[in-house]
């Protein structure tokens, strides 16, 4: 399975349990690996042959800054099922970075990692 990756997508949300954190939002960060078979499109030199990654960039940002939800599990799930709505993504891998969590001591980063695939 070949990979097409997106990462460090940056997008502004208003994901989380805290009313501060629905009121003024954050920045959510984005990774995402696509799973497919890229040979028909390297073959033919033909974009339709496989998965467009601007547009699947555009969608992960309407889904982060779009509904909130209260978990980044949530948020990842959206992000799978949307990129597996494109016929030729086989699988996909989605981690949320949430670097401006709420928590009382010092960290670098909170991530949810979700790999979802085709049954």
């Amino acid at each position: 399975m070949d990979r097409v990756a997106l990462r460090g997508l940056r997008v502004r949300g208003h994901h989380g349990v805290f009313a501060r954190e629905r009121e003024q939002g954050q920045t959510f960060v984005v990774d995402v690996v696509l799973g497919l078979d890229t040979r028909p499109a390297a073959a033919d030199d033909d974009l339709t042959r496989t998965v467009h990654y601007g547009i699947v960039a555009e969608e992960v940002a309407a889904i982060v800054a779009g509904e909130p939800v209260d978990l980044i599990e949530t948020l990842a799930q959206r992000i799978a099922d949307q990129c597996l709505t494109h016929e030729v993504v086989r699988e996909v891998e989605v981690v949320v970075h949430k670097p401006e969590a709420p928590i009382t001591v010092p960290f670098d980063d909170v991530t949810i990692t979700i790999k979802r695939s085709r049954v």
